[in-house]
């Protein structure tokens, strides 16, 4: 069984562990990359049955995959800034952005 994912696409959140922001733009209900992945990258083995978030980092061209355990809400009220927010939402409003082509 999977959770019920605590973040959802658009949302501006911070990474505790590794200390940057960035804007959730896709979700898996659980981890969903290889397990040559999760032995190389998630050094901390976040659990695999747990939401997963593909996030932009601010200030970068990169994107992460995430446990959400190493996610917490953003409390900036920022933008983020990268290549692909423009590409993918619509709008920022504070502590989020809406997706393009939907209204929220």
């Amino acid at each position: 069984m999977t959770a019920t994912a605590h973040f959802s696409i658009g949302d501006v959140v911070y990474h505790t562990r590794l200390n940057y922001r960035g804007v959730v733009y896709d979700i898996d209900p659980k981890f969903m990359l290889s397990e040559e992945w999760y032995r190389n990258v998630a050094t901390s083995r976040p659990p695999k049955d747990k939401p997963w978030y593909h996030v932009l980092v601010h200030n970068s061209t990169h994107e992460t995959y995430v446990a959400e355990r190493h996610l917490e809400a953003d409390s900036s009220h920022e933008p983020i800034n990268h290549p692909l927010t423009d590409d993918l939402f619509a709008t920022f409003q504070g502590d989020r952005y809406t997706i393009k082509g939907k209204s929220n």
